[in-house]
C-alpha cells in the first residue's frame, strides 16, 4: 500500500488544483495510520484504510480543474459526505442503500474508474494529448513513454510473482532512471519536518454547502459507498472472513470505520479514505485480526517525514501504477451480462461516461436512471426494490439540476 504516500498527492497536487504536494503528503500520511489503527482497535480487522484511488483523481479532476472548485471548497464537500457516510453507517440504511445498488451498475463503476485512471497515467506519459477537434490525439514520444514501459515492465514482472512492492519497485525505477539521465533532480534532502500548516483544517464547510455541489457530494457518498462495500465483501468473501451466512465479519465497524475515514480526510486535506483491496496480501499472509492493521498503521509513521523525496518522484513515475491499477479495476467489466440488454446499457453507460466526462458523477447518475427505465420498458419494474427508486429518483433530480 505505501506507493499511496507518492501517488495521492501526486494526483492532488497536479499543477492547478492550488494544493502543496507536501501538505497532501502529510494528509496522506495522517489518514492512512490514524484511520488503519482506528481499523484495528474497533472494527478488530486485517483492512488497511488510505485516500482511494479513482476519488482522488474525481477531486482533483472533475471537481477542482474542470468545475473551478477552490482545493479549500473541494475538501470541505469530503468533509460532508463523510458527515453523511457517518450518519447512514450508523444504521442499517447503509448496507441497505449498498445491497439495492445492481451488481452490474456496481461492476461498471469500477471499470470506467479503472478508464478514467488508465487516461491520467496515458496523459502524464505523453501518449495522449488533448485536441479540440478530435478531443484526443496520440502525444509526441519521449523519455516520459520509455519510463512508463520500464515502469510497467518492472511492476508487471513483480506482480506475477505475488510481490508485494511491485508497484513501489516500478516508481523507484523509472525515478532512479530519471535522476540518472537529468529528465529530474534528485531531492537536496531526504527528509523533513512533516506540513501540518498548508492543508490540514483548510477546509471550507460552509462554501462546500452550496446548492450547486451538491451532485459532487452525493457522488463521493457513493464512490465511497461502492468501494468500502466491494472491498470488505470481496476480500473478505475470498479469504474466509466471514460467518455463518456468508456475511463479511463485523461489516458494520467496518463501514463506520470507513466513513470517519473520509471525515477525517477531508479535516486533513485530501480526498476521501477508504479500505484498501491490497489488504488481501497482509489476510493471504496469515492477518485474521486487527492486530495486522495496527501493526500497518505504525509502519505508516515514519512516512510523514519523507515529503521531499517523494516531491522529487517525476509525475510520469506514477503513469506505470495508473495504468496497472485501471487494469486491475476494469477487468470487473467482465461480470457484465451483455446478452442482457436491461443490464448490459445501464452498466455500459456508467462505464463509458465515467472517463469521456471525467465525472464518475455523470456515470452513476445516468447509470441508476437507465437502469430505472429499462426495468419499466421491460416489463420488470416489480423486480426494483424501494431503495433502487429511491436512489434513481433522486439521480434523475441531480441530472435535472444541470449536473
Amino acid at each position: 500500500m505505501a506507493y499511496i504516500v507518492i501517488v495521492n498527492p501526486a494526483i492532488l497536487s497536479t499543477p492547478g488544483t492550488g494544493i502543496p504536494f507536501s501538505g497532501a503528503a502529510t494528509a496522506t500520511v495522517l489518514v492512512a495510520a490514524s484511520m488503519t489503527l482506528l481499523m484495528g482497535l474497533y472494527a478488530r480487522l486485517p483492512f488497511a484504510v488510505a485516500p482511494g484511488m479513482g476519488i482522488n483523481a474525481f477531486v482533483a479532476f472533475t471537481i477542482i480543474l474542470r468545475d473551478g472548485v477552490a482545493w479549500q471548497t473541494a475538501f470541505g464537500m469530503v468533509f460532508w459526505a463523510g458527515v453523511l457516510f457517518l450518519l447512514i453507517s450508523l444504521t442499517p440504511l447503509r448496507e441497505q442503500m449498498a445491497r439495492a445498488i445492481p451488481v452490474p451498475l456496481r461492476l461498471g463503476a469500477a471499470a470506467g474508474i479503472g478508464l478514467l485512471l488508465t487516461l491520467l497515467g496515458l496523459k502524464a506519459a505523453g501518449l495522449i494529448a488533448a485536441d479540440a477537434v478530435t478531443l484526443v490525439k496520440p502525444g509526441t514520444l519521449d523519455h516520459r513513454a520509455v519510463f512508463l514501459l520500464l515502469g510497467l515492465v518492472v511492476s508487471a514482472a513483480l506482480m506475477r510473482r505475488n510481490s508485494p512492492v511491485a508497484f513501489l519497485a516500478g516508481i523507484f525505477s523509472v525515478t532512479i532512471g530519471a535522476w540518472a539521465l537529468g529528465y529530474a533532480r534528485p531531492p537536496a534532502q531526504l527528509v523533513s519536518a512533516p506540513d501540518f500548516s498548508s492543508v490540514l483544517f483548510k477546509l471550507d464547510i460552509r462554501g462546500a454547502l452550496a446548492p450547486a455541489l451538491l451532485p459532487s457530494v452525493i457522488a463521493i457518498l457513493f464512490t465511497d459507498l461502492f468501494d468500502s462495500v466491494s472491498t470488505f465483501m470481496g476480500v473478505a468473501t475470498a479469504s474466509g472472513l466471514t460467518d455463518e451466512r456468508a456475511e463479511p465479519l463485523r461489516l458494520r465497524q467496518g463501514l463506520i470505520v470507513d466513513a470517519w475515514a473520509t471525515l477525517g480526510a477531508g479535516l486533513a486535506g485530501t480526498s476521501s479514505g477508504t479500505a484498501f483491496v491490497e489488504s488481501v496480501a497482509g489476510i493471504r499472509m496469515g492477518a485474521r485480526t486487527g492486530l495486522a492493521s495496527v501493526v500497518t498503521a505504525l509502519c505508516f509513521i515514519p512516512c510523514l517525514f519523507i515529503a521531499p523525496l517523494a516531491a522529487a518522484v517525476p509525475d510520469y513515475a506514477t503513469s506505470a501504477v495508473l495504468v496497472l491499477v485501471g487494469v486491475a479495476m476494469f477487468r470487473t467489466a467482465s461480470g457484465i451480462r451483455f446478452d442482457h440488454i436491461e443490464e448490459a446499457l445501464p452498466a455500459f453507460l456508467t462505464l463509458v461516461l465515467i472517463p469521456l466526462t471525467l465525472s464518475i458523477t455523470q456515470g452513476l447518475l445516468w447509470g441508476f436512471v437507465a437502469h430505472a427505465a429499462l426495468s419499466i420498458a421491460t416489463g420488470r419494474a416489480r423486480e426494483i426494490s424501494v431503495a433502487m427508486w429511491v436512489l434513481a429518483s433522486i439521480a434523475g433530480g441531480l441530472l435535472l439540476m444541470g449536473r
